[in-house]
């Protein structure tokens, strides 16, 4: 029971600190405003070593609280002259008990330091060097995800917006504050009462508008202490005597006027609520008391209230008045603000002249320091440099012969290439060209040769090979634009249907006798618009029936196309009952110049454009390996929304694509 005991009679006091230490605190606390004495001094040492010895984290903490307060005291006495010594006191005690409370966790003295800065600035006529102070609390308490620190600074904020009678600013600081206590979980701010507050945010409006009446309910609602029910009453004695319910203003008058605080805690109540008699006995109010009446606020209503009651002679002196106090505040206000920026441009230019010396200082003694170096280090530094050409010139030389090698290899490569390219096309063209030739001669022989039967075949095959010709310098000139960057994908409306079935009117003509090909739409096959390139869609859809057409001696040849296989996708298929692919050639067929059957007419570029040009509008083209019917099946997948090209020659989309399910298709280019 004693051990019970003990604790609690040594923190019998409301900061819950040892009671040792709490009366040295009272005793710092009540002499910190004597500059003239050495009591403080003696008093806040004797609380700082008893804190120490007794491990009171809170006492030690409260140590640099009157430090930070005495330093404000002896700021605000000092004259002008000592104004930066001071200022450089205050921010140094800010700092340390910032430190301190930080270490020992009493957070809510590391805010408050910000308060007792923040108020020693105000009082001296340094009001930016104030409002900086609550910004630097909101930003901090922002980065420590701290709602206390912001709770508070946006209570500050409203207080010294309020001296300055800004409205605008006192009511946006006021709704935020009140914003945060109604929605946080912080105990320590809900613990807090926010009467006078809404009192405040009342007091941002004229009495008798809904805004004020509905805050002043607020106020009630929120009143915790006596002192929260006597603001409130207050301002209800104002309310009620706008609205003229005077029962309501006398029984709220009386209350005040029967309040031991009332003339310490409302500012020359009294007075106003005495005007208030006055007016409402109609007549004017001695001019000694309007002159009593200290706030704007309080001046503002009674001229209302005049006004009200026809007293117009009064009303015009307290509007004139107002007015008149308004003007000379903003001068006083504008005045002091431009000392202060004066004096801060005064300090920042001195700042600059010592930073310039210095740094003339620093460069003539780095100068002097080089000179003396470089005459010692003269010879190392030219035999260092003797030496580092020589290794340039080593590495220059060796990276040529690297240069020359790989120009070298480069230009076999590009002899070779061009050696089985002219190979390839001289037996390429001669082919049409020579049909050409010939069926051409036969038609130019004398009338009567040749049946007209005949003539219209020979005919015939002049057109096929003339389109033949025409597809083998079209495919030379794709692969030409595609190397140089020319190639363009120009994205417009296409529809499905339509594209197929140009695709199978292009290429039908290439069918090999008894082969069959046929579109075979998804479903009904109801058109569908989406947005490509519908020249590029349907030339490697030619490409590919023009390939199907060349390896198959029967059967048919099947394009189909879906838009449910892959959502977001169009897929395009051709079917054939050709010779078929083997799987390890998958990937190898899109390759330049590569042929299965070298006795089978083309260049080999084809498949190649087609996986090209897919590449540019993020579309696919590949075998399906998983095919085993017979033939073989070429997919083209297309997006219906398709991203923009980046470049010339567009992005590498193809690892973007996503396979079709069910199918397992060849790896890309890339891969």
């Amino acid at each position: 029971m004693l051990a019970a005991v003990l604790p609690l009679a040594a923190q019998d006091n409301p900061y819950e600190i040892d009671n040792e230490c709490y009366t040295y605190y009272q005793q710092a606390e009540l002499s910190v405003a004597d500059i003239g004495s050495d009591t403080f001094e003696k008093a806040n040492e004797k609380l700082l070593e008893t804190a120490l010895a007794k491990k009171d984290e809170k006492a030690r903490t409260l140590y640099y609280v009157e430090q930070l307060k005495r330093a404000s005291r002896v700021g605000r006495a000092a004259p002008e002259t000592e104004r930066l010594r001071c200022n450089a006191e205050v921010d140094a005690a800010q700092r340390n008990l910032m430190e301190v409370a930080k270490q020992t966790g009493y957070i809510q003295y590391y805010y408050y330091s910000f308060d007792l800065a923040q108020t020693y600035y105000y009082n001296t006529g340094q009001s930016l060097r104030a409002f900086a102070l609550l910004n630097d609390m909101i930003r901090l308490s922002e980065q420590d995800n701290d709602e206390y620190g912001m709770w508070q600074a946006l209570r500050y904020l409203a207080m010294l917006y309020q001296s300055h009678n800004d409205i605008v600013n006192t009511r946006a600081y006021l709704k935020r504050c009140l914003m945060m206590y109604e929605t946080t979980t912080d105990e320590t701010i809900r613990r807090q009462t926010v009467a006078r507050m809404y009192c405040d945010l009342a007091d941002t409006y004229d009495i008798g508008t809904d805004s004020a009446r509905i805050y002043y309910h607020r106020a009630w609602d929120s009143a915790k202490q006596d002192l929260d029910t006597l603001r409130c009453t207050f301002y209800d004695a104002l309310q009620s005597a706008f609205d003229e319910d005077m029962p309501r203003y006398r029984k709220a008058r009386d209350f005040c006027f029967a309040h031991p605080s009332f003339q310490s805690i409302i500012r020359s109540g009294d007075a106003c609520l005495r005007s208030v008699d006055d007016i409402l006995a109609r007549r004017e109010p001695p001019t000694a008391r309007l002159d009593s009446v200290q706030t704007t606020k309080q001046r503002h209503y009674l001229g209302r209230l005049a006004y009200k009651y026809e007293l117009l002679n009064v009303a015009y002196n307290l509007t004139y008045s107002e007015a008149s106090n308004a003007r000379s505040q903003l001068s006083s206000v504008s005045s002091a603000r431009l000392d202060e920026l004066s004096s801060q441009w005064e300090k920042s230019r001195m700042s600059a002249d010592l930073a310039r010396q210095s740094d003339e200082i620093a460069r003539i003694t780095r100068l002097v320091m080089i000179l003396l170096i470089a005459f010692l280090l003269t010879g190392l530094f030219f035999s260092w440099l003797h030496v580092r050409n020589l290794r340039r010139d080593q590495k220059r030389d060796e990276r040529r012969i690297e240069e020359l090698k790989q120009a070298n290899e480069k230009v076999r490569l590009a002899d070779a290439a061009k050696t089985r390219f002219v190979q390839n096309m001289s037996h390429e063209v001669r082919t049409p060209l020579n049909a050409i030739v010939g069926f051409s001669q036969l038609l130019s022989l004398p009338d009567g040769s040749f049946p007209e039967e005949e003539k219209e075949e020979f005919a015939s095959h002049i057109v096929n090979n003339s389109k033949m010709l025409t597809m083998l310098l079209d495919d030379i000139l794709s692969t030409s634009s595609m190397d140089s960057g020319n190639y363009r994908i120009n994205y417009e409306d296409g529809e499905v249907n339509y594209i197929c079935e140009a695709a199978i009117s292009s290429a039908e003509h290439r069918l090999q006798p008894g082969v069959v090909m046929r579109y075979a739409p998804e479903g009904d096959g109801a058109p569908f618009r989406f947005r490509t390139d519908p020249r590029r869609v349907q030339q490697i859809l030619i490409n590919l029936l023009t390939n199907a057409c060349k390896h198959t001696a029967k059967g048919e040849i099947v394009l189909s196309s879906s838009l449910t296989a892959l959502p977001g996708y169009v897929r395009f298929a051709v079917t054939d009952t050709g010779t078929g692919v083997p799987a390890d050639q998958a990937e190898a067929i899109f390759d330049r110049f590569t042929k299965l059957n070298d006795f089978v007419q083309g260049t080999g570029l084809g498949l190649s454009i087609c996986r090209d040009i897919a590449d540019r509008m993020g579309a696919r083209v590949y075998l399906d390996t998983t095919y085993t019917a017979g033939g073989a099946r070429f997919v083209f997948v297309v997006p219906v929304n398709p991203e923009p090209a980046e470049g010339p020659a567009g992005p590498d989309l193809n690892r973007h694509s996503p396979a079709p399910t069910g199918e397992s298709p060849a790896p890309t280019n890339n891969q």
